[in-house]
């Protein structure tokens, strides 16, 4: 079939598969063009088929040869309906291992569920005896509690007042007002149970309680902060809350692990485009404008870029981890620079529908966009029949 991007505001219901396997051939490309990274060698990443977690997958499998499993939920094809990208994704990634003589399994459920957990164990336990580097990158909106059988739904809301600011349209490019009203009731409390640290902490207790971590295992959850112009929505909102649960949780997890020698981290990355990011009124205008910036000064980066440097400048240096006063990695560094955000600022309040054009980046977010899904890929014959029917091998 021929396929092409059909778009339900900040959703691509298709996704292309042989541009999801060129994104992923391009960061694996650019992991080895880097060199060696003295990292991992058995690594589990929770949520490792899109942004993020693909990206560190990507970098502890070409970047220091390591076996992996990744833990994903991502919709299979169907005779004349594409998979979501993250299947793509999956499949690409492990025909490339594959090609490398890397190991690479998958499992494709709810990765808070008690079931997979059992299932990931198991096969970590037949396959890899131990995992050294567990990456925790999942990002749902929905969690099902496995204890109490409560579905848990997060929300984007601002605590205490309604929030008013401008956002773009990205694909329009039509800069308008949005207003949000505050949290009310048990919004805060479902937001931390989805997004928050429960589940990353329930995963290191069951690798814990198997003897399934090796000594002086390492595990990293993602995190964001953002400037002052969002934090109203998101850091101080109830997203920021589930965000200070998770990384008080990285202490707790540390504690749970000195008997082996083990740490946990969170890691604060930049801005980027994402599907969830696309979701959050006033981020797609500022993520655009940041853009504008960075490639101006010459330090943007993708995920694979983020990723590489975490692994590379951070984590495996051989010295001890750098990390801010309240012990989190901040690989946000290059956005947070403040001449980079006093630009933003000032962008912003000139910001229009007219000028956007002009003081923003917003084509490369829409390119960026594009590419989540497998579109806009240079190699890729878009005008080709395509065969929507690509299988992640290792799942049967």
């Amino acid at each position: 079939m021929i396929i092409e991007p059909r778009m339900r505001g900040f959703i691509c219901l298709t996704s292309h598969p042989d541009g999801c396997a060129q994104n992923v051939k391009n960061q694996i490309e650019y992991v080895k063009s880097k060199g060696a990274i003295a990292g991992g060698k058995k690594v589990l990443v929770i949520g490792a088929s899109t942004g993020f977690g693909l990206a560190s997958r990507i970098s502890s499998a070409f970047g220091s040869d390591a076996a992996t499993i990744g833990v994903f939920f991502e919709k299979p094809p169907t005779e004349g309906r594409t998979a979501s990208p993250g299947w793509y994704n999956s499949a690409a990634f492990e025909k490339e291992a594959k090609q490398a003589g890397l190991y690479a399994k998958s499992v494709n459920c709810d990765a808070f569920s008690d079931e997979v957990k059992r299932q990931t164990l198991d096969l970590i336990k037949a396959d890899l005896g131990q995992v050294d580097l567990i990456i925790y990158s999942l990002a749902s909106p929905v969690r099902l509690d496995p204890k109490t059988g409560v579905l848990h739904r997060s929300v984007l809301k601002p605590i205490g007042d309604t929030f008013t600011n401008k956002t773009v349209d990205f694909h329009s490019g039509k800069v308008s007002e949005v207003s949000i009203e505050p949290s009310n009731g048990d919004d805060i409390e479902n937001t931390v149970k989805v997004m928050g640290g429960e589940d990353w902490e329930m995963w290191i207790d069951a690798l814990k309680a198997e003897n399934l971590l090796a000594p002086g295992a390492t595990t990293v959850a993602y995190s964001y902060i953002g400037p002052s112009l969002t934090e109203a929505v998101y850091r101080k909102g109830t997203i920021g809350r589930a965000k200070d649960h998770l990384e008080a949780t990285a202490f707790t997890i540390t504690d749970s692990l000195a008997s082996i020698g083990g740490k946990a981290y969170v890691s604060v990355n930049k801005a980027l485009v994402t599907q969830a990011s696309s979701a959050i009124p006033v981020i797609p205008l500022y993520i655009s404008l940041l853009y504008k910036i960075m490639k101006e000064e010459g330090i943007h980066e993708g995920c694979i870029e983020q990723i590489q440097r975490l692994y590379s400048e951070r984590l495996y240096t051989g010295k001890e981890v750098a990390v801010d006063d309240k012990g989190r990695i901040r690989i946000d560094d290059w956005e947070m620079r403040p001449e980079v955000q006093e630009k933003v600022a000032k962008l912003w309040l000139e910001a229009t529908t007219e000028n956007i054009p002009e003081i923003s980046d917003l084509e490369g977010y829409r390119s960026d966009f594009h590419n989540l899904f497998g579109f806009g890929f240079e190699g890729v014959d878009y005008k080709a029949e395509a065969n929507e029917m690509v299988n992640v091998e290792s799942i049967a």
